[in-house]
């Protein structure tokens, strides 16, 4: 049953858009009045640290973050089903500018009635993210 969660199916859809680089069907899958918290907290990509919130916010956010991206990589260790989230836990991978970046983390996808994302949580540490930076091989 927990393959056919509809959190866990709108996680598995925004990772594949997210790393095909496909902006428009990954901003379709967003509920009107979503929120995007990536990382949770104050950030280079969000000062106050109170998350990119509505559609235009976060078309704003992918711009700033995947779009600048040349690869996005998923590698999800375990995924929890619980109400109407999932908790996935890995490593985004990031390569860039010819350097790979590894973020490891706990990223959270809250869904509502029809499946569409109104919560993305992204747990991760950005100075412990730089600590793994290093040349593609």
């Amino acid at each position: 049953m927990s393959e056919e969660h509809p959190a866990r199916i709108a996680a598995k859809a925004s990772q594949a858009a997210a790393s095909g680089k496909r902006k428009d069907e990954w901003l379709a899958l967003f509920a009107e009045n979503a929120c995007v918290e990536d990382p949770v907290g104050p950030s280079g990509f969000d000062p106050e640290g109170k998350g990119h919130h509505g559609a235009e916010a976060i078309a704003k956010f992918y711009d700033m973050t995947i779009a600048n991206t040349d690869k996005l990589e998923f590698l999800v260790d375990d995924v929890l089903v619980c109400g109407d989230e999932c908790v996935n836990i890995g490593t985004i991978r990031t390569t860039m500018a010819g350097n790979l970046i590894d973020a490891e983390g706990v990223f959270v996808y809250r869904v509502d009635d029809d499946g569409r994302i109104v919560s993305l949580r992204a747990f991760w540490e950005v100075d412990r993210a730089m600590k793994t930076v290093r040349p593609v091989s």
